[in-house]
């Protein structure tokens, strides 16, 4: 079974992966008269399963991850003490629009299953929604924008200015600062340099003072907004057709 054993020799679970057919078609070529149910057998009898693969294997971490986890919530803190919006933001998984197929289940009439197409080739009529969302930590509310072309950083700069301008300001009326946190990738990532000129854009135009948190790498799924919002919005929407902008809309609320 060489090169392709995995596992540690000492150890007394071994696996590989080569399927027993493969396996039982190499001994006959060795002149060996055996079929795949007497390799799989012997095979269990050696201390072999089928197995996948599992992620154990984590990079280093850097030393100051605790105390960054830490500034961010003080910070938090620090505005909600002084009656200061914060909020999490992030872009959701971009979706086909059409007859896509939609991962989960809702009640129908039996044997009459919604039918959607069999590959999720995207459709070039209709593009794709990219949801923005920004949630407020202090108030528990939140806000999508649903784009239609690219997740830029300049589209997520609007996305907050719409959420000011549609909810935050009416929240905050005295709001002289806003405080955002958000993971270090995607549009509002903390290597972008089109973010950080998006942001001094949205400061002058709103006339707050930002200051941007980020989370480090490889822990996007502390993020707030993640699960405070997100993950609602997976739920309201499973199993069903994202046919229509309208419909999406009408189903991304609780």
């Amino acid at each position: 079974m060489d090169p392709t054993t995995r596992g540690d020799p000492e150890s007394p679970l071994r696996w590989t992966c080569k399927s027993t057919r493969n396996l039982a078609d190499e001994l006959r070529r060795q002149g060996f008269q055996v079929g795949p149910r007497t390799v799989a057998k012997e095979l269990a009898e050696q201390g072999f399963s089928l197995q996948a693969n599992r992620k154990t294997r984590e990079g280093g971490s850097h030393p100051d991850r605790d105390v960054q986890f830490a500034h961010i919530n003080e910070e938090v803190l620090r505005f909600q003490r002084r009656s200061q919006p914060a909020v999490s933001v992030d872009t959701k998984k971009k979706e086909l629009l059409g007859d896509f197929k939609n991962a989960g289940r809702e009640w129908r009439r039996r044997g009459r299953p919604e039918e959607v197409r069999v590959h999720d080739f995207p459709d070039p009529k209709m593009k794709k929604a990219i949801p923005y969302g920004v949630y407020d930590l202090t108030r528990n509310e939140g806000w999508v924008s649903v784009g239609i072309d690219h997740d830029t950083a300049r589209f997520a700069a609007a996305s907050i200015k719409r959420w000011w301008r549609k909810m935050g300001r009416q929240r905050y009326p005295q709001a002289k600062e806003l405080l955002i946190t958000a993971d270090g990738g995607g549009s509002n990532s903390s290597r972008t340099h089109l973010w950080k000129v998006a942001l001094q854009e949205l400061a002058d135009d709103l006339g707050l003072r930002l200051t941007i948190c980020h989370l480090p790498p490889g822990t996007s799924k502390w993020n707030k907004i993640e699960h405070r919002m997100f993950c609602h919005i997976t739920q309201n929407w499973r199993g069903r057709l994202l046919t229509r902008y309208a419909i999406r809309e009408g189903i991304i609320g609780p």
